[in-house]
């Protein structure tokens, strides 16, 4: 079940442009980036996230930490072998206009 704080965060991703049925894998390869540094700035983040293929996608230090506070609720270290969907799968986030 989704907490308020991955509500706020799919929010805000819909906020920064990301499509609702791309989140899953979008939240998949921030994952990927905060395993790898889990103190990066939001700035490396970005470059981070570019490097794997989210060009046209940039989150602000607010949209990370909401981020790093979803993830590591969920067990930072223990995500790293899930595949994207395992994020929102009780979420339904193909409609850009449900209030969360």
């Amino acid at each position: 079940m989704a907490t308020l704080v991955d509500k706020k965060l799919i929010h805000k991703l819909i906020e920064k442009g990301v499509e609702p049925c791309l989140i899953p894998e979008f939240i998949r390869s921030l994952v990927n980036a905060c395993l790898i540094d889990p103190e990066m700035s939001h700035g490396q983040a970005n470059k981070r996230l570019k490097y794997l293929g989210w060009d046209d996608i940039e989150i602000d230090y607010h949209t990370l930490q909401l981020a790093i506070n979803s993830l590591e609720n969920k067990g930072l270290s223990q995500l790293e072998y899930k595949s994207a969907p395992w994020y929102l799968s009780g979420f339904k986030t193909r409609n850009p206009t449900t209030a969360y």
